[in-house]
């Protein structure tokens, strides 16, 4: 018979030290972060930029002057005399001349291009064509709609709906957008510009004119 081995004794296992035991299991939570707050941005209501961005765009007197007027804290912050003196606190006296008189050309630049825009939409003419096709049929063509920032595609849009007939942007015999509806609706398209319906506003009605284009006679 074989010989029995001897069994050695147990072993000894040593207890956790004082706070070694469960701390895999028992080490401190954090607390959930609280969420960051969307950061909130103004934008100016005369050059559409964010506040901070209104000095690089052309227009900064007018919008310094729209800002003092509509938030007057925020006014504070960016154009007090505190804050300037710290944005160009670093610029020697000849920097913050030149800036100025930039800022200064950049702003009548701007404004002069303005007025001839100004000046070239008013004396620009919105002509209505009762265009006869046959004697019981007409269609009406308008041009001249594009120099009063109308988009033409939503005006053909807009008059389609209304008269419940076909209206769409073609080329005229000159290669210029005119919108073309059918029907003799010369009269009804001169009273939606005055009253300025939709997207049809914006044009000042001594500037429309109906003109009767008929169908020559057969010689």
């Amino acid at each position: 018979m074989g010989k029995k081995r001897a069994q050695s004794p147990p072993r000894s296992v040593a207890p956790p030290a004082e706070g070694e035991a469960g701390s895999s299991s028992q080490q401190p939570v954090e607390p959930p972060k609280d969420p960051t707050p969307p950061l909130e941005v103004f934008y100016c209501a005369i050059c559409s930029f964010p506040l901070e961005y209104c000095e690089f765009g052309s227009s900064l007197t007018r919008c310094k002057e729209w800002l003092k007027e509509e938030r007057e804290d925020l006014f504070n912050k960016y154009y007090s005399e505190e804050a300037l003196q710290a944005k160009i606190g670093t610029l020697s006296l000849e920097a913050q001349t030149k800036l100025e008189k930039d800022t200064a050309k950049k702003e009548a630049k701007a404004e002069a291009k303005a007025d001839a825009a100004l000046k070239k939409k008013m004396a620009s003419q919105v002509t209505i064509r009762r265009i006869e096709r046959t004697k019981r049929k007409h269609v009406t063509a308008i041009h001249g709609l594009e120099a009063f920032s109308i988009d033409l595609k939503k005006a053909a849009k807009q008059l389609a709906g209304r008269f419940a007939t076909g209206a769409s942007v073609t080329k005229n015999m000159q290669g210029l957008d005119e919108i073309v509806v059918q029907g003799d609706v010369s009269y009804e398209i001169m009273e939606i510009l005055e009253k300025g319906e939709g997207v049809l506003k914006g044009v000042p009605i001594a500037n429309v004119e109906i003109v009767e284009d008929k169908k020559k006679a057969d010689a």
